[in-house]
């Protein structure tokens, strides 16, 4: 569904969506610690393969998998699902905005916060 909309149309997608499939205390905690976990990953991936090689990169990819490996874990606890991903595309994509975008302006913008008090 998401394959053929613009970045830009992405985001206002995910963001539709985010307060609605955020909203178990386990998963909010989970997502308060690993999204940045996954921007040290991202930056342990990136700056070592510029600058040492592959094999120094591999610790960034170990952190973004465990990021999105436990991220993963706490989607299972929410009562709405994450719609499935169509294809590898889709995921790299909406995972990018998740982590980069969608993420840091559900916080930003307080509903975080106001989903975790509201969680039973």
């Amino acid at each position: 569904m998401t394959a053929n909309m613009s970045f830009s149309e992405l985001l206002d997608w995910q963001w539709s969506r985010y307060e609605a499939n955020h909203r178990n205390r386990n998963n909010l905690l989970i997502h308060i610690i690993c999204v940045p976990l996954f921007w040290i990953g991202a930056l342990n991936f990136v700056v070592p393969l510029l600058f040492a090689g592959l094999l120094h990169a591999l610790g960034g990819v170990i952190l973004m998998s465990l990021s999105l490996f436990l991220q993963g874990k706490g989607h299972e606890m929410e009562a709405n699902a994450p719609e499935p991903f169509q294809s590898a595309r889709e995921y790299v994509r909406r995972v990018v905005a998740e982590q980069f975008v969608t993420f840091p302006r559900f916080v930003l913008s307080g509903g975080w916060w106001k989903n975790f008090n509201a969680a039973v």
